[in-house]
């Protein structure tokens, strides 16, 4: 039994840091890295991708809408082509710090609203489609399980790869819930390692109103921005690693 730790990272920007990159990417095995759309400026960009490349993680582009102020986390309504082009460029320009550290991006998971739209918005779920065909099929699209996004990706001919929240509460139809609800955000350590246990080995989590939800992932998610995420990082996958799990990236 396998399973991919990810995080996202490279999310400062200028005098304002966010999470301890450094450290969570010692812990995980893919990095989500933020292409200075929703948050990030190039240095961080840059250097978050060598300290992936040094750590031997695999970079992902996190797309997101162009909404640094709302940190991505508010819906655009922004037109299927001006989506696709925008999600093309942060590829290229995250491509381009990748490159210079000597690695490069292996996958794109969207960020926070876009992330959210397109698992049940389908102009905007086809729009990332195209732009990720157009730029290299290749290019896994990771996203919640049962999202429109990944239906179309896999139509599309990419490889669609399910993921999994460890610091994320579940509604009892498998979907996040909103950030804008109180225990949105778990920060127990100990109750986030246990939950991405019984995830890994018998695929569920409970949800909100206590009900087993399934969910099959080759990924799991730790917000590299959630306070102690370093320190959740690693007791997941100790716990993991005790129950047998091997960490492995999904892409590479």
């Amino acid at each position: 039994m396998h399973l991919d730790l990810n995080a996202d990272v490279g999310e400062s920007f200028g005098a304002w840091t966010l999470g301890d990159d450094a450290a969570v990417l010692g812990v995980v095995t893919s990095a989500n890295v933020a292409c200075g759309f929703h948050a990030g400026d190039p240095l961080t960009l840059r250097t978050t991708c060598a300290y992936a490349a040094e750590r031997g993680v695999v970079v992902g582009a996190q797309v997101g809408y162009r909404d640094l102020a709302g940190f991505g986390r508010r819906f655009v309504d922004v037109p299927p082509d001006a989506l696709a082009a925008d999600v093309i460029y942060q590829l290229g320009a995250l491509s381009a710090m990748a490159h210079v550290a000597g690695t490069r991006v292996a996958y794109v998971k969207p960020h926070g609203a876009l992330y959210n739209a397109i698992v049940h918005h389908e102009a905007q779920a086809q729009a990332v489609v195209d732009a990720v065909v157009a730029v290299d099929t290749s290019l896994p699209i990771l996203g919640l399980p049962g999202s429109v996004v990944l239906a179309r990706a896999t139509a599309a001919g990419l490889r669609a790869v399910s993921e999994a929240f460890a610091d994320r509460a579940y509604l009892p139809d498998g979907r996040l819930v909103p950030r804008t609800e109180p225990g949105a955000v778990l920060h127990d350590v100990e109750e986030v390692a246990a939950r991405v246990r019984r995830l890994a080995l018998d695929g569920v989590v409970t949800a909100v109103d206590g009900t087993d939800v399934g969910v099959r992932a080759e990924s799991v998610c730790i917000h590299g921005d959630t306070p102690g995420a370093v320190e959740m990082a690693r007791a997941v996958r100790r716990e993991l690693e005790a129950a047998g799990v091997e960490i492995r990236p999904f892409a590479g």
